[in-house]
């Protein structure tokens, strides 16, 4: 009973130390302090591409809208062209853009009076141009995602690393001093468990983030390739309505 009631004093003040986050992370071994702080790293890089995302997205969306109501205001077409024709502020407008110079082009070479073949020929690469102008501009939007979906797949296999090697040093302590009480191996249990938290802080938000903007992206995207199909609509009756 004696020896019980020594072994729970020495225990209590051997683990009395400092176990805060910011302890642990002093305290830990190199290689764990290392995955801590690209862990850390990526957290702050992975929230600040999601604020980014996050507001572009909307400011797109109401940039969208704006255009789109110029676009169906019933005003000339070419009047709007001549208005944000070269400084196209969103990707909707650059579509537009493009489409609009690729058919001023056109209409310079006199290509709407010749043959159906021509016009046909015509109508198909303002098709392309809109279409591959809508994958530049998606690819500007996208760029980072992968990122996200990086960190969120491999963050808590990262921390689960910084895990298996405080577990290793905990066991190494017990060989060490030959010692199997908790004081021993507490602290790099502690450390270990603090960045399987770090991975997972880490992962969960990127995961989220990834799913909920490449939802919206593809919502976007899908507004683009509608918009252009449009537009190549009413190119094309007005092709028709110019023979």
């Amino acid at each position: 009973m004696q020896q019980t009631v020594v072994d729970t004093v020495t225990l209590g003040g051997s683990i009395s130390g400092d176990l805060s986050m910011w302890g642990l992370f002093l305290r830990a071994d190199p290689v764990v302090k290392a995955v801590m702080l690209l862990l850390v790293g990526a957290s702050f890089w992975c929230w600040a591409i999601i604020f980014d995302k996050v507001l572009r997205v909307r400011r797109l969306r109401a940039r969208a809208k704006t255009f789109e109501d110029s676009f169906w205001s019933g005003g000339s077409l070419e009047d709007l062209y001549d208005r944000i024709g070269h400084e196209p502020g969103d990707p909707m407008a650059s579509v537009f853009s493009a489409a609009m110079r690729e058919w001023r082009r056109s209409n310079a070479r006199g290509l709407v009076a010749k043959g159906a073949e021509v016009r046909a020929s015509m109508r198909q690469r303002v098709e392309q141009i809109m279409f591959l102008t809508i994958g530049r501009e998606m690819e500007g939007l996208e760029r980072n995602m992968s990122f996200l979906a990086s960190v969120g797949s491999v963050a808590p296999f990262v921390g689960l690393f910084g895990t298996v090697w405080g577990i290793m040093n905990s066991f190494q302590s017990i060989a060490a001093t030959k010692n199997t009480s908790l004081a021993v191996v507490a602290p790099g249990i502690a450390e270990a468990l603090f960045a399987t938290a770090l991975g997972l802080v880490a992962a969960i938000p990127a995961v989220i983030a990834y799913n909920k903007i490449s939802h919206d992206l593809s919502r976007y995207s899908g507004r683009l390739e509608s918009f252009a199909s449009e537009f190549a609509s009413i190119l094309s009756r007005q092709l028709d309505e110019g023979t």
